[in-house]
């Protein structure tokens, strides 16, 4: 793992120095597809007009919007969840910890065109913006079988500075497409589902690789709310992966 993590703190997308930033709160979401012999992960390739980590393959994700603490959830996190997401958090709040999630869900929307969740034959409420293609829709967020992958922070003094947690949903959550989001002229040009180590040789930063060969493990170790949760950041100048 050490080559990676090294490559996590001195990625060449990352090396300029900058004002120390603090970071932003984010959250990315990793698809998986269970259906076959071998998992497949959906991953997104960037518009290679981008400035930040152009024509890179990527999972969805974002920024936190405040928006995303005010839409309701038919089902909650799994307490085991929502307690490692607690850990290592400034003002520590079920609240909080929900809302990193509902930050994945929409960004992945906004991304991709997929809204994450179950169909229900009423309306559900939903705040202004994104949320409302979920009402629209009629699909409820569900967050009871998402599962807290990683946590990463970016290490200082790089252009844009984010404290990423990475989450993990199964394909069956899909609940609805709209069509035309992917394109030559979006954010991501394209979707590939694939095999994690076929996806570990695509044209990702370091932090993805070391996000999928995590992912991996925990499958490996049969994937439950139980395992612990890696979280890589800079300490005093050194790089550290504690668990949560």
């Amino acid at each position: 793992m050490n080559d990676l993590a090294d490559r996590f703190e001195q990625d060449p997308h990352m090396r300029e120095s900058f004002p120390n930033r603090r970071p932003k709160d984010a959250a990315s979401l990793i698809l998986i597809d269970r259906t076959g012999p071998v998992p497949k992960v959906l991953m997104g390739r960037r518009h290679e007009g981008h400035v930040f980590l152009p024509g890179k393959f990527v999972f969805p994700g974002g920024r936190v919007d405040p928006a995303d603490r005010l839409m309701p959830v038919a089902r909650g996190l799994d307490k085991r969840t929502e307690a490692q997401l607690m850990r290592r958090m400034s003002q520590p709040s079920a609240a909080k910890a929900r809302t990193f999630v509902l930050t994945a869900l929409r960004e992945t929307f906004e991304e991709t065109g997929l809204l994450i969740g179950r169909k229900t034959t009423k309306t559900p409420k939903a705040p202004a913006g994104p949320w409302t293609e979920f009402a629209k829709a009629n699909v409820e967020v569900d967050l009871s079988a998402i599962r807290f992958i990683a946590r990463a922070v970016t290490p200082p003094r790089r252009p844009r500075r984010y404290d990423t947690r990475f989450f993990t949903a199964d394909a069956n959550a899909i609940a609805h497409r709209i069509d035309g989001v992917i394109g030559p002229k979006a954010e991501l040009v394209e979707l590939v589902w694939m095999p994690i180590a076929e996806a570990s040789k695509l044209d990702l930063i370091a932090i993805t690789q070391l996000v999928l060969r995590d992912l991996q493990a925990q499958i490996d170790a049969g994937f439950s709310h139980k395992q612990p949760v890696p979280f890589y950041r800079m300490l005093h100048g050194k790089r550290v992966r504690d668990v949560l």
